[in-house]
């Protein structure tokens, strides 16, 4: 095992370098300066703006630019941010964070708990009427854009029935002095809608890759057998059938591991969630290059992370695996 763990790590490190590389390349080909903008926001003189182009590194050559920032990325700094100077990247990153692992983690649970429950209830009652809704529910839901049911589910709960909160992560009106019970309650208030809004939409994958993958392993000769033994369905459902069911699911899990840091671009702007992904949104509109870049890596490195662990889970889970 630990020669195929350092094949594979060493696989997700240089593609991470590779990924890096390319990003940078590519956002310093992009046309334009991005100084225009903060330099007509603060009424900057041409000669302010020459020295922050200096400052920045953005009059060297794109070689020279870039040892600096792998120099700099191997210390720990990933520079200092354009549109917000003269704060840094890890110091945005680092506050935005907290509210994207919030969101992220709670929509993974939400997702895999009720996606997978939903799945296997799918396929034990394959072709009934309650596996023809689920299906064409959870394909309705898939089909519709994030955004689109964010405003729809923002204006019916919170704006016609007033029940929910629309924005932000905390009611700026709640007294600084309350009880922690009440700032998380007020938190969980409006977690509900961005929350609810990305499961919906993401309920329909692992659904159909969890009913599948059962309907094909209940069909294989060792679950006829354990029946055959005269086993209880439950347990030749649970213990036999569903753990080896279980490794799309897992492979799935892994792909999806980066919404625990970028959650949903669009969603985060519906609901003014402060978010990382609505950070590197706003950074793609300033053209914040170190941001933009950071936020990038951030999510590369959270891609490569979920598919080696997808690849453990793999490993520990199938003997196959180990033994090939």
């Amino acid at each position: 095992m630990t020669r195929w763990l350092v094949r594979r790590t060493l696989q997700a490190v240089l593609t991470f370098v590779v990924v890096t590389v390319l990003l940078f390349v590519l956002m310093r080909l992009t046309p334009g300066d991005p100084l225009e903008r903060l330099a007509g926001d603060r009424q900057m003189s041409a000669e302010a703006v020459a020295a922050l182009r200096h400052k920045f590194g953005i009059d060297q050559p794109i070689t020279t630019q870039f040892r600096s920032f792998v120099a700099g990325a191997l210390a720990g700094d990933l520079g200092v941010s354009i549109e917000h100077y003269p704060t840094r990247v890890s110091t945005l990153v680092m506050s935005r964070l907290p509210a994207s692992l919030l969101l992220g983690g709670t929509v993974l649970l939400l997702t895999f708990g009720i996606g997978i429950a939903l799945g296997v209830f799918q396929a034990v009652n394959r072709r009934s009427r309650a596996d023809r809704w689920l299906t064409r529910a959870s394909l309705t839901l898939y089909a519709m854009p994030s955004f689109w049911l964010g405003l729809v589910l923002a204006w019916f709960f919170g704006i016609r029935l007033q029940l929910l909160p629309v924005a932000q992560m905390h009611d700026p009106l709640l007294d600084p002095d309350a009880s922690l019970l009440a700032r998380t309650g007020d938190v969980l208030r409006h977690l509900i809608l961005p929350a609810v809004t990305l499961t919906a939409v993401s309920l329909a994958a692992v659904m159909r890759y969890q009913r599948t993958a059962l309907l094909e392993v209940l069909r294989l000769d060792f679950v006829l057998a354990a029946r055959a033994r005269g086993l209880p369905e439950r347990q030749v459902l649970w213990r036999h059938a569903w753990r080896n069911a279980l490794f799309p699911v897992v492979g799935l899990l892994g792909l999806w591991l980066p919404m625990l840091v970028s959650g949903s671009v669009f969603v985060e702007q519906v609901f003014n969630w402060p978010g990382l992904g609505s950070l590197a949104a706003d950074a793609v509109g300033a053209r914040d290059y170190p941001v933009i870049l950071g936020t990038a890596m951030l999510v590369s490195a959270q891609v490569l992370l979920g598919g080696l662990l997808a690849d453990l889970a793999y490993y520990a889970l199938d003997p196959r695996v180990r033994q090939a």
